[in-house]
C-alpha cells in the first residue's frame, strides 16, 4: 500500500506469532496478501490474549446464568443485581507478562486496565483486589519482582483513589521464570445505566478519549500469547506505561458524560489497543467502522498506521456518540484536561477501514477479524492419578508444636502483612474488613448493604488433579465468602496456564475448566467474566495450573459481617465439616516432610453447600461470634490465625479416630472453625441439618495448648507469622 512497508516474509508473519496456516487463511479471507498494517491488526486480533483460539470451545461450557445476573461473560465485565437498583460490575485480568519483564509498570498498568474494564460499563470502582504468584525466594529475581509488582499495585491504586481490599500471594519454584499478577476491579453501578461496546446506528462519530497514543505497549497482547525465552529482559519495550492520575480523570470524565447520556457504545483501549476496541464496537453493533487516523492525538512525532493501531499506551477509551451530544461530550472532555477527538464513524458496510496520510492503510472484513479467528480443539492428555497418602504411613518428624511454629512462618502461610500495609484500603470510606481475614467487606454507598470479595486459588491442587484443583479453587471462594456472612452471588476467573500446544498442558486447562464449571453449577455460584492467560513458561518450564477464582458475595447488613478473631475467654471452639485428615498435596507434607505428593483433597459439592449455607445461618442468627474457614496448612494453623487475630489463645483437644499430625494438619475440604457462647444450640442445629460438627475445646489462655504436647505462645506464633516477610524483604540482594 505505501512503499516504505516491509515485504511480508515467513519470517515477518513469524514474528508477529502468526504460523503459517493462519496466514494463508488470512489470504484466503481477503483474497490478497495483507498489508503491514493489516498484518499487525490480524496478529493482534488473532493471538491468544484476544481471542480465546485454544480456550474458546471449552469456556463455553461455564455456567453463565442466574436470576441476579444482569451481563456475563463478553463485555468489558460481568454484572450482578444487588437489589434497590444496584448492580456490581466487576472482572479479573492478568498482566503476567510485562510484571515479570518490568514489574513496577507491569503490575501499575495491570490495575489501571481492570479499573478501566469496570468503569468503561457505567460503574463506579469501590475496590480492587489481586493475587500474585512469585518464585522461590532462593531465586535472585524474586526479591526483585516482589518489591516491585507491590510498589506497582501500590502506586497505582492509591493514586487512582481506589482501596485495595484483599488478595493472595504464594512462592513457588515453578513461577521463577513467570510471575503472575492478577487484578481485579469492583464497581457500582445503577441497574438501567450499564453501557456495553455495541455499536448503534450508521454515521455516528467514533471519538477517540483519553491520554495521547504513544509506542508504548506495542504488540503487547502479542508478547502477551508468547513464551518467554533468554530474551524475556528485550521486550520490556512492549511494557506499557501507566499514569494514574490521568486515569482519575478519565474515570470522572467518562461517568459525567455517561449520566450526560451522551454514549452509544464504549470500549477501553486495552489490549490491541485501537485496533481491538474498534472492532469489537463495530463488529457486537453488525456495523463498520472507518478510522482517520491523522486525527489520533499522538505524543510522538512520525508515528505510523501500524503503530498508532497497535500501541497500547494507557488510559484511552474509544466511543461512539450521540451526534447531537457532541459538543457537550467535548466540553466535558476538555474540562478534565483529556484529548477529544473524533476519528471516525460508524459505516453500514462491514468493512474495517483504516485511513492515514492520504492513504487505506487497511480495508478489512470487521466481523471476520475476530469471528474468523482460529478456533483449534487442541489434542489433550488427562494427567495419571496421584496415589492418596495413607496418613499412618507418614510418621511425623517433628512435634505438633514445632511444626505449627515452622508453618506459620513459611512463605505461603505466613502473613503478608507487608504486602497490603502498602496498599491504600480505606480510602472512599467504605472498608468494613480490611485485609487479613477471609474475605473484605465493602460497604456498598451507606449500607447496609455490603459486598464481600476475595481472590483464591491452590495451584498445587491443580497440577496434581485439574478438575479437583478447578473445583476447589470455587469452593474456596465460596467458603471464604460464606465465612464472613456473605451470600456468595458470582466469580470472575483469571485461568493462568502454559503452554497449550503441549497436551498435557491443554490437559491442564480442560481439567480446570471443567471443575470450575462444575463447582459453579453445584453451588449456584456463575461465572459472569474473565481472562485466560496461556504460554506463561519460559524455556520449556510451565507455571504451575493456576485458575484464580474472583469471588463476589451479598451482605444485608455489613454490621452483621463476620470476622475470624476469638471474642471472648470461655467460648467453645467447633469445627464445621468432616475430617479424615487428608495429607495429600499438604502444605505439612511439603514444608514439614519436604514432600510434594500425593492426590489432592477431593472436593465434596454437596457438603460445601450445604455446611456454607449452614455457616451463613448461623452467623446470620448471630448464634457464633467468630468464623474462619479452613485451607492451607488444615485446622491447627486456622485455629493460630484466629488466635493471632486477636491474642487471646485456646484449649485443645482432638479425637482419636485419626493421627494427630493429620487431624490437625489435613487439608480436607467444606471445612470451617466457629465459636460460640452456646455450644449447645449451634450442635443441636447441626444435627437437624446432618452438618458434621466437632468440638474441639475452648478459647483461653496466652497459647495453643495441646494434650500431651508443649503449648506454643499467641506472642511467639505472632512472631513468626509477621516477621518472614519482612526479614525476607529487608535482606540484601
Amino acid at each position: 500500500m505505501i512503499s516504505n512497508d516491509p515485504p511480508i516474509t515467513p519470517e515477518l508473519v513469524a514474528a508477529h506469532g502468526l504460523t503459517p496456516d493462519e496466514y494463508e487463511r488470512i489470504v484466503a479471507l481477503i483474497g490478497r496478501p495483507p498489508s503491514f498494517t493489516e498484518l499487525g491488526i490480524f496478529s493482534a486480533m488473532w493471538n491468544e490474549h484476544c481471542s480465546y483460539k485454544s480456550s474458546k470451545i471449552h469456556l463455553r461450557t461455564l455456567p453463565t446464568r442466574a436470576p441476579w445476573v444482569i451481563q456475563g461473560p463478553g463485555e468489558n465485565a460481568g454484572v450482578i443485581d444487588i437489589g434497590d437498583g444496584l448492580a456490581a460490575v466487576f472482572k479479573m485480568e492478568s498482566h503476567n507478562h510485562p510484571s515479570y519483564i518490568e514489574p513496577y509498570q507491569g503490575a501499575a498498568t495491570g490495575v489501571g486496565g481492570i479499573l478501566r474494564d469496570v468503569f468503561t460499563m457505567g460503574a463506579r470502582p469501590i475496590a480492587c483486589l489481586n493475587a500474585l504468584s512469585f518464585g522461590d525466594p532462593e531465586n535472585p529475581k524474586t526479591r526483585r519482582l516482589v518489591a516491585g509488582v507491590v510498589a506497582g499495585i501500590g502506586g497505582y491504586g492509591n493514586s487512582f483513589g481506589v482501596p485495595t481490599v484483599g488478595g493472595e500471594m504464594r512462592f513457588h519454584r515453578r513461577y521463577d521464570g513467570n510471575c503472575l499478577v492478577n487484578a481485579m476491579a469492583v464497581g457500582i453501578a445503577e441497574t438501567d445505566r450499564i453501557f456495553s461496546a455495541k455499536a448503534d446506528g450508521v454515521g455516528m462519530p467514533v471519538v477517540y478519549l483519553g491520554s495521547k497514543t504513544g509506542r508504548d505497549g506495542i504488540h503487547g497482547a502479542t508478547m502477551a500469547s508468547a513464551e518467554f525465552g533468554a530474551d524475556a529482559e528485550e521486550k520490556r519495550p512492549t511494557v506499557q506505561v501507566g499514569d494514574p492520575f490521568a486515569e482519575k480523570l478519565l474515570l470522572e470524565a467518562c461517568l459525567e458524560i455517561m449520566a450526560k447520556d451522551c454514549v452509544i457504545a464504549i470500549q477501553d483501549m486495552g489490549a490491541a489497543g485501537l485496533t481491538c476496541s474498534a472492532v469489537e464496537m463495530g463488529a457486537k453493533g453488525g456495523l463498520g467502522v472507518a478510522l482517520d487516523l491523522d486525527k489520533v492525538p499522538c505524543r510522538e512525532p512520525g508515528m505510523s498506521a501500524y503503530e498508532m493501531m497497535l500501541s497500547e499506551s494507557q488510559e484511552r477509551m474509544l466511543m461512539v456518540l450521540k451526534p447531537e451530544k457532541e459538543k457537550e461530550a467535548e466540553a466535558i472532555f476538555r474540562k478534565w484536561g483529556l484529548d477529544f477527538a473524533v476519528v471516525g464513524e460508524t459505516i453500514a458496510a462491514k468493512r474495517f477501514l483504516v485511513r492515514h496520510g492520504g492513504g487505506v492503510m487497511a480495508d478489512l472484513p470487521i466481523k471476520e477479524l475476530g469471528d474468523e479467528a482460529p478456533v483449534y480443539h487442541r489434542p489433550f492428555t488427562e494427567p495419571a492419578g496421584k496415589p492418596v497418602i495413607d496418613p499412618a504411613s507418614l510418621a511425623p518428624p517433628i512435634g505438633l508444636a514445632d511444626a505449627l511454629e515452622k508453618l506459620v512462618g513459611a512463605p505461603d502461610l505466613c502473613s503478608k502483612r507487608w504486602v497490603f500495609e502498602q496498599y491504600d484500603h480505606v480510602i472512599l470510606g467504605n472498608t468494613v474488613q480490611r485485609p487479613g481475614g477471609d474475605a473484605a467487606v465493602v460497604r456498598v454507598n451507606e449500607g447496609p448493604k455490603a459486598l464481600a470479595l476475595t481472590a483464591d486459588v491452590t495451584p498445587r491442587y491443580c497440577e496434581a488433579d485439574p478438575f479437583e484443583g478447578g473445583k476447589q479453587a470455587v469452593a474456596e471462594a465460596y467458603r471464604n465468602l460464606s465465612a464472613v456472612g456473605a451470600r456468595p452471588l458470582a466469580l470472575t476467573d483469571n485461568l493462568n496456564f502454559g503452554n497449550p500446544e503441549r497436551p498435557e498442558i491443554m490437559g491442564q486447562l480442560v481439567g480446570c475448566i471443567r471443575g470450575v464449571g462444575a463447582a459453579s453449577r453445584a453451588l449456584d455460584f456463575p461465572v459472569v467474566s474473565g481472562n485466560v492467560s496461556l504460554y506463561n513458561e519460559t524455556n520449556g518450564q510451565a507455571i504451575l495450573p493456576t485458575p484464580t477464582i474472583g469471588g463476589v458475595g451479598l451482605l444485608e447488613d455489613f454490621t452483621r459481617s463476620m470476622t475470624l478473631a476469638f471474642k471472648a475467654a470461655g467460648e467453645a471452639i467447633l469445627l464445621i465439616g468432616a475430617t479424615q485428615g487428608w495429607l495429600g498435596q499438604s502444605l505439612y507434607l511439603r514444608e514439614i516432610c519436604g514432600r510434594e505428593e500425593g492426590a489432592p483433597p477431593p472436593v465434596d459439592l454437596a457438603a460445601e453447600r450445604r455446611n456454607g449455607e449452614f455457616v451463613r445461618a448461623l452467623i446470620r442468627d448471630g448464634l457464633v461470634t467468630a468464623a474462619h474457614d479452613v485451607s492451607d496448612g488444615g485446622l491447627l494453623v486456622a485455629i493460630a490465625e484466629m488466635a493471632m487475630a486477636s491474642g487471646l489463645g485456646a484449649e485443645l483437644d482432638a479425637p482419636a479416630a485419626v493421627a494427630a499430625h493429620a487431624f490437625w494438619f489435613g487439608e480436607d475440604q467444606a471445612r470451617y472453625v466457629v465459636t460460640a457462647k452456646n455450644a449447645y444450640v449451634v450442635t443441636r442445629r447441626a444435627n437437624a441439618a446432618a452438618v458434621p460438627l466437632t468440638r474441639l475445646g475452648a478459647t483461653g489462655g496466652e497459647g495453643l495448648a495441646l494434650a500431651g504436647e508443649r503449648a506454643p505462645r499467641i506472642d511467639d506464633l505472632r512472631a513468626r507469622f509477621e516477621g518472614w516477610l519482612p526479614a525476607y524483604m529487608a535482606a540484601p540482594a
